[in-house]
């Protein structure tokens, strides 16, 4: 309902209040008829009427004068008395006091407005009757003192519901606010978790791509030991096998082809956002490897101990890695047969390489190469051991077993 809508309902029924009040006033009048004290009773008159009618108008306005019009109907009631009606119980001064409690907060003024009124009242009454009104002071007190208090409930009880209401909506603002506060907070734990998830992922991304290095520096440094040897062998020969030469010349080639492919391989999965995690060469690939280094002119013998069984993933690939390195390691300062043992028989399994080496050759147990191995071998669960001997350098390492690889 719009507020011109609500004006207009309240004034309405102000004018209904007044008009009821102004009857009933009649009829409490003419009940006990204009009756001057010192002369018969008679019927109500026009000045009765009128009075009646002043002590009711007042109403109209009260909503925005109720101290006024309390004032007023007071004032009529004791113009009433003075002039000797049957004023004892006038309902407009009880109706005024009762919406004064009801609307506004008592204060020492209204107190004294309504004592003041009160006492003109009986003074009025007491000189009409030229005797002191006992009945008029019970008639018109109390009335007017059950009006207060219950006008003074009234305003009370309103005022405890509008307390609770504000309470209600306080309760409701509160709750709507820790309602946005816990979805606040369940989307800052969302975006933390997205943002670990991410952490982890580029992690991932980062180790995968060191991998992929480690295994480019492998490769490379494979080819071109054997590069070496092969193009060694075929400038040794040259001159008294050039069929073997020409042999050893093509196998270089094939080799120098071989790694630029696997090269670019490992380089465009380096320059992808996501590394390139397909299978690496693993235990499957040993006798490839080999075959390479025969052909390159080392001689290797293959012992197998035991019957195959499966690796992790990791280990299978730390496994083909570090044959990779022995072999290279070999060919480049080797002499004399290489032997190559695959032990499957222990709770381990066991790679050695051994090669006799050159006299006045320092031990390699340092370099980058022996580094990996032995890093590949640690990040596998196992270990490594490496050095020479009695003239014979050898490689060993230790892998745990797993399941096949993914």
């Amino acid at each position: 309902m719009s507020s011109t809508a609500t004006a207009r309902s309240r004034a309405l029924l102000d004018t209904a209040f007044a008009a009821a009040v102004f009857v009933v006033s009649l009829a409490l009048l003419a009940h006990g008829g204009p009756t001057p004290i010192r002369t018969s009773t008679q019927g109500l008159d026009a000045l009765g009427v009128v009075l009646a009618a002043c002590s009711a108008a007042p109403f109209v306005v009260w909503r925005r004068f109720p101290l006024t019009v309390f004032a007023v109907t007071a004032g009529v009631s004791v113009l009433l008395a003075g002039a000797g009606y049957a004023a004892d119980l006038v309902l407009g001064p009880i109706a005024a006091l009762y919406l004064l409690a009801a609307d506004t907060l008592w204060t020492v003024r209204t107190a004294t407005v309504v004592a003041g009124l009160l006492m003109a009242y009986l003074g009025a009454a007491a000189y009409a009757q030229e005797a002191f009104p006992g009945v008029g002071l019970v008639h018109t007190a109390l009335p007017w003192a059950v009006a207060w208090f219950a006008g003074e409930r009234t305003r009370l009880r309103r005022e405890q519901v509008a307390e609770l209401r504000r309470r209600a909506v306080d309760a409701e603002r509160e709750a709507e606010r820790e309602r946005l506060r816990a979805a606040s907070e369940t989307e800052r734990e969302r975006l933390r978790a997205a943002r670990e998830t991410e952490r982890e992922r580029r992690l991932a991304v980062v180790e995968e791509r060191a991998r992929i290095a480690r295994d480019l520096h492998d490769s490379a440094g494979h080819a071109i030991s054997l590069i070496a040897v092969r193009a060694g062998a075929a400038r040794l020969r040259h001159h008294t096998d050039g069929d073997h030469s020409l042999q050893a010349l093509q196998a270089v080639e094939d080799l120098a082809r071989h790694t630029v492919a696997e090269i670019d391989q490992l380089v465009a999965s380096l320059r992808e956002d996501e590394p390139d995690t397909a299978t690496p060469l693993g235990l499957a690939s040993f006798d490839s490897l080999i075959a390479h280094h025969t052909a390159a002119g080392l001689r290797a013998e293959l012992d197998i101990k035991g019957s195959p069984q499966p690796l992790g993933s990791v280990a299978d690939q730390a496994a083909y890695r570090i044959l990779q390195q022995a072999l290279a390691n070999a060919a480049r300062h080797g002499t004399g047969n290489t032997r190559i043992e695959l032990d499957y028989t222990g709770t381990e399994f066991e790679l050695t390489v051994t090669n006799p080496t050159r006299a006045g050759t320092p031990p390699r147990d340092g370099g980058h190469g022996l580094i990996g191995m032995r890093e590949r071998a640690a990040l596998a669960g196992g270990s490594l051991d490496a050095g020479r001997a009695d003239s014979v350098f050898r490689v060993h390492a230790r892998l745990p077993y797993g399941s096949l690889p993914a």
